[in-house]
């Protein structure tokens, strides 16, 4: 087996970065699901790394917290349902019936998907059904309270909620954090660092900055090799593809798919970007905060991405990185505000990544500053004597992402799902071309979580999924 990775660091978002001794996380922030028996953990067994990673659990009482302009309260998601449904009680005493039967729908939501659950069974659920209930429409359909309803979408950052997301999912995903949160001490990066021992342990091969630009056919059906950017050609008998859909059919070319498949492929919306600020804290003024704070301008939590730019930024997600050095202080955070890429449209055509220095224009840099400063007002604004503590910044922004994860526009998490349309949104990992297969966020959901599952749906194309379910099980217990 071969793995060929385009950039000089493995994990596309588990990558990190340092600055000014700071070790920051592109886009994980926290996982969830690492309880023993809980899916995620049970996966991490099996890949052989979840004894050696270093995390810290997050604050039971309330890992995610929401908080809304004009407000002192704030929202806490504890952890685990009968924590999460405790807090919410306690906020919403009227909306007792309303809570549970959320709850209750969470939970039914995810037994819907036999794969997510690790189950080896076929649904017993409608599948088209289940893809077309809409996630705002089913949550006021539970309670007239406006703010309750804002409450339970508050984290829909996490998946870049719209007013067409599935319930599905936001069932999928805030269940694996309500379930276990943990954030990674020193950064994400050590999951694609461990992965890449177990790869290696067992005769796989990791090759760093090759980037494949085409393929080779030598009967005009199946694939006989990729070629890389540098010219060089790698052979195969499978290959799989983590690039987004559109990519690996512009990288093998239109001409091996079915002109329906290829239009229904590009035709496809991506999720909304983001602009992304990080700081770097003087030394031990800032202290680390054990849970993540979801700020909102207004009520309408589904509304946020499509914002009016006047008013920008209109919500941010603020992280501290839990580092080992020093439990009590953080050395940073990171704000995300969504982003919408068409306003780095002017340099799209410029590149700068660490491996291939380019040069970004003065235009771009200023209104990158100014984006900047937006965000660090509106955080100041929420969290008093916040800038005093701020020793420098960073920011990422949409082109950041595209140059560094490879996406043609910096989307956050791959194709838009519908519920308006929700089988047009899934993606199969068997391609029209015998050997060619697809995996990643793309193919079931995103996250960590979701491509791992993926991973293993594009596997159980290649292998026995009987057993491989039963192993990963089995390794879980």
């Amino acid at each position: 087996m071969i793995i060929l990775e385009r950039n000089h660091q493995i994990g596309g978002n588990l990558q990190v970065f340092s600055r000014d001794k700071t070790v920051f996380d592109t886009g994980v922030h926290y996982i969830g699901g690492l309880d023993k028996g809980q899916n995620l953990y049970k996966i991490f067994k099996y890949f052989g790394i979840m004894d050696h990673l270093n995390l810290i659990r997050m604050d039971e009482e309330g890992f995610d917290r929401i908080n809304f302009l004009g407000e002192e309260k704030v929202y806490k998601y504890g952890m685990g349902y009968d924590k999460f449904y405790e807090n919410l009680v306690a906020d919403f005493p009227e909306e007792k019936e309303a809570i549970r039967k959320y709850c209750d729908l969470i939970l039914n939501f995810c037994d819907r998907f036999p794969m997510y659950q690790l189950r080896d069974e076929v649904g017993k659920y409608s599948m088209d059904e289940t893809l077309l209930v809409n996630a705002k429409e089913l949550i006021e359909s539970l309670t007239d309270n406006e703010r309750l309803r804002d409450v339970l979408g508050g984290t829909n950052a996490l998946y870049a909620g719209t007013e067409k997301t599935p319930f599905y999912v936001h069932a999928l995903v805030v269940n694996t954090y309500i379930e276990s949160s943990w954030r990674c001490v020193d950064g994400g990066s050590q999951i694609a660092i461990l992965m890449q021992k177990e790869i290696r342990k067992h005769g796989g091969e990791i090759v760093k900055r090759a980037e494949v630009v085409g393929v080779e056919s030598e009967d005009g059906k199946n694939l006989s090799a990729v070629v890389l950017r540098d010219g060089r050609t790698v052979k195969g008998k499978n290959f799989i593809s983590n690039m987004h859909p559109k990519q690996t059919i512009d990288v093998v070319g239109e001409k091996f798919f079915r002109k329906a498949y290829v239009n229904r492929i590009k035709g496809l919306k991506n999720t909304i970007s983001s602009f992304t600020v990080h700081v770097v804290f003087k030394k031990k003024t800032f202290k680390y905060i054990n849970h993540n704070l979801y700020y909102f301008n207004e009520t309408g939590v589904w509304d946020m991405v499509d914002y009016d730019e006047a008013q920008w930024p209109m919500n941010f997600m603020f992280s501290t990185p839990a580092n080992s050095k020093d439990p009590e202080y953080c050395d940073g955070a990171s704000i995300m505000c969504y982003m919408k890429s068409e306003l780095f449209d002017p340099w799209r055509d410029s590149f700068n990544t660490i491996a291939e220095k380019g040069q970004r224009p003065q235009d771009y840099l200023d209104f990158k500053e100014e984006c900047t400063q937006k965000i660090l007002d509106l955080v100041a604004s929420k969290i008093p004597g916040f800038k005093d503590k701020v020793e420098s910044y960073y920011a990422s922004t949409p082109l950041t992402f595209k140059d560094y994860i490879n996406t043609d526009d910096g989307h956050l998490y791959g194709i838009e799902k519908d519920s308006n349309d929700g089988l047009k949104t899934f993606i199969n990992p068997k391609t029209r071309i015998p050997n060619l297969f697809l995996t990643g966020a793309n193919i079931n959901l995103h996250g960590i979580l979701g491509v791992s599952i993926s991973s293993i749906v594009t596997c159980a194309e290649l292998i026995d999924r009987h057993e491989l379910l039963a192993k990963i099980n089995e390794f879980g217990e």
